[in-house]
């Protein structure tokens, strides 16, 4: 059976950091799924754009490279595949989910702390989840389900949510909110998937705010490379969909 190229889409920045780690991450999925076809694609500032990679393709699984499903994979994404369609009209699309959620990003979460030199689950420590914020309320409450979860499965003194732009509370804030109310340590883990300019400001602002350790991003963390494995095997099970309509759900 010969599967359709993985096209991920990603936000794309003008930081050079944010392209080198989606290249990582993709490196990973090729490596785990040799003759696999891996291209990335991205929504603004890198190219290329989803038109330009989907180009000389007839079929193709898009897995949008996002963490929750927000304005980027309801608005952005199906609006740059109808472009695409325009251009190659008998193009067939498995259009897939986000990344997030899923149990595997709390593995990954807990492996950025535990290089960071924190012990995962200690009692004294509260956790700070940061997300990069949405101005979608149902994107917002994802992360905070996902750090009430995550506070469920593990004796941490607290795990919460903050946002670094859109919602609050803001990191900093969280912070220390969290140091006044008695926690022994403070520490944040970004639920950012590659380093940038949300990146940067999480850790200067945190770390002014008293937090003890500040986790590096996601990145190409082995648990997000099988997590877009597992979206595109789920998405290319389903019948191929007109460019612009709704991902399937995980």
């Amino acid at each position: 059976m010969r599967y359709p190229p993985l096209i991920a889409v990603a936000h794309g920045s003008r930081d050079p950091r944010a392209a080198a780690t989606v290249e990582a991450l993709l490196d990973r999925a090729r490596h785990a799924r040799p003759g696999l076809e891996v291209r990335a694609a991205y929504l603004d500032h890198t190219p290329p754009a989803p038109a330009r990679a989907l180009a000389d393709l007839d079929e193709a699984a898009v897995l949008p490279l996002l963490l929750t499903a927000a304005y980027h994979s309801r608005v952005d994404i199906p609006a740059a595949l109808r472009e695409a369609s325009v251009r190659r009209p008998r193009l067939r699309v498995h259009l897939g989910a986000t990344l997030g959620p899923h149990p595997l990003l709390v593995t990954a979460l807990e492996r950025r702390l535990a290089e960071a030199g924190v012990e995962v689950g200690d009692p004294g420590t509260a956790v700070v989840l940061v997300s990069a914020g949405s101005s979608d309320a149902r994107a917002n409450a994802v992360v905070g389900r996902l750090a009430r979860r995550w506070a469920g499965l593990r004796p941490w003194w607290s795990v919460t949510a903050a946002y670094a732009s859109a919602a609050a509370p803001t990191p900093a804030e969280e912070v220390i909110r969290l140091r006044r109310a008695g926690a022994p340590r403070v520490v944040v883990a970004p639920y950012l998937l590659a380093p940038g300019h949300f990146s940067d400001k999480v850790r200067q602002d945190t770390l002014l705010a008293g937090a003890y350790r500040v986790a590096d991003v996601l990145g190409p963390a082995p648990e997000l490379a099988t997590i877009l494995l597992e979206r595109y095997a789920q998405a290319v099970q389903h019948q191929a969909v007109q460019t612009g309509m709704m991902p399937a759900t995980a």
